[in-house]
């Protein structure tokens, strides 16, 4: 508990409190009336941190609403901030850029030529969301996206190995206005949600499966519990009806009407137990952003030529030296994780496999990046991967 009890007081601190610490595992808190109302605490406040604590201190620990609380003072702050990265040794490019493209491209119906490469620095939005998702059971959790945003290529993967990278480098550097011209403005809102929203959909759709496919089989374990044990009761009402069949008189016609009134009955009960199932397992997911992080980097810029049969286009992909990999390259229609890319023939846009597949309706390929809002053809409505 000592680095949450560091937090806190650290926290607390730079709120306006004055804060000592009493023991090992507590805080005594001289609060303001600002933190007096925010927290609930009165204005000599003492907190405990440990397994035992001492007399009248208020328990705080990672279960309850404290993280959300302490968070609650932050407000904005510390949710967006920039960075500049400057290695203390220059990292040389590739010396051989070819071999560095062959691994980063997969072009199955283009081909491409090495143009040059140049020494620049590069913008990178690296974001932070987090998820909660409520069912019988609950699930937290964070994903890391992030975009180049001088080269418009996902670079998750790269900024997820840069993190541990940066973790390593004490000092915390601002760009100056060289460094902000040539890295080049940031996207428009409008872009930036429209490459987003896909992204975070699926990968947080790939973060729940391990829970969802736990959740599934609980729900079809109890659902069959449900159904065996009101089958069975159900059964031997049927049977008792069957032995009914024949018998005569008012007390055999009584019976029959007692075991079709526990019939509906069961069914009756199996239908709710069903709805409560239903209501129990029924999934609540909620997305919320919590920090975004502009991060300058130096790159090696490539520029690259590429073919299409009579058509040309030069596209940039970038070398990372902080971590030594090529990023994959652009791409205007899909997620863009992967690095196979196919090339239209009409403007030479670069798409997932699935940007371009046949129309669902009348078969015909086309590229969902020059048509955006449906197949040309026949106007159906666009399935287009973002």
């Amino acid at each position: 508990m000592s680095e949450l009890r560091g937090f806190v007081a650290d926290l607390l601190e730079r709120r306006g409190a004055a804060v000592e610490a009493s023991d090992a595992d507590g805080l005594e808190v001289l609060a303001p009336a600002s933190l007096q109302k925010a927290m609930g605490w009165p204005e000599l406040a003492r907190l405990g941190f440990g397994a035992e604590r001492t007399s009248g201190a208020i328990p705080i620990g990672l279960e309850g609403d404290w993280l959300d609380r302490f968070g609650a003072l932050f407000g904005d702050e510390g949710r967006w901030s920039e960075r500049e990265v400057r290695p203390a040794v220059a990292v040389p490019g590739p010396s051989d850029p070819e071999r560095v493209l062959d691994r980063a491209l997969d072009l199955p119906n283009a081909v491409w030529r090495f143009q040059g490469m140049s020494a620049t620095c590069t913008r990178c939005l690296m974001l932070v969301f987090r998820y909660t998702a409520v069912s019988d059971e609950k699930r937290e959790g964070l994903i890391w996206l992030g975009f180049n945003l001088g080269t418009g290529a996902v670079v998750s993967d790269i900024l997820a190995r840069l993190r541990r990278a940066l973790a390593q480098v004490p000092d915390w550097q601002s760009p100056d206005q060289a460094t902000r011209l040539a890295a080049g403005p940031a996207w428009s809102a409008a872009r930036l949600e429209a490459r987003l929203r896909p992204l975070l959909d699926q990968q947080v759709r790939d973060s729940m499966e391990p829970f969802l496919r736990a959740m599934r089989r609980r729900l079809e374990r109890d659902r069959n519990r449900v159904h065996a044990y009101h089958d069975d009761l159900r059964g031997a009402c049927l049977k008792r009806l069957v032995s009914l069949a024949h018998a005569e008189g008012e007390r055999a016609e009584a019976d029959r009407r007692r075991e079709m009134l526990r019939i509906e009955a069961i069914e009756r009960e199996y239908r709710a137990k069903l709805d409560d199932l239903r209501h129990n397992y029924a999934l609540r997911v909620s997305v919320e952003w919590a920090q975004a992080l502009d991060l300058y980097v130096p790159v090696q810029r490539f520029d690259v030529l590429i073919r299409r049969r009579k058509g040309e286009r030069v596209i940039r992909l970038d070398w990372h030296p902080l971590v030594k990999t090529a990023e994959p390259p652009l791409c205007e229609a899909g997620l863009g994780r992967d690095r196979v890319r196919l090339v239209c023939d009409d403007n030479l846009h670069l798409t997932e496999p699935a940007g371009q597949a046949p129309c669902p309706s009348c078969g015909k390929p086309f590229c969902r990046a020059c048509s955006p809002a449906g197949c040309p053809r026949c106007t159906r409505t666009s399935d287009r991967p973002q």
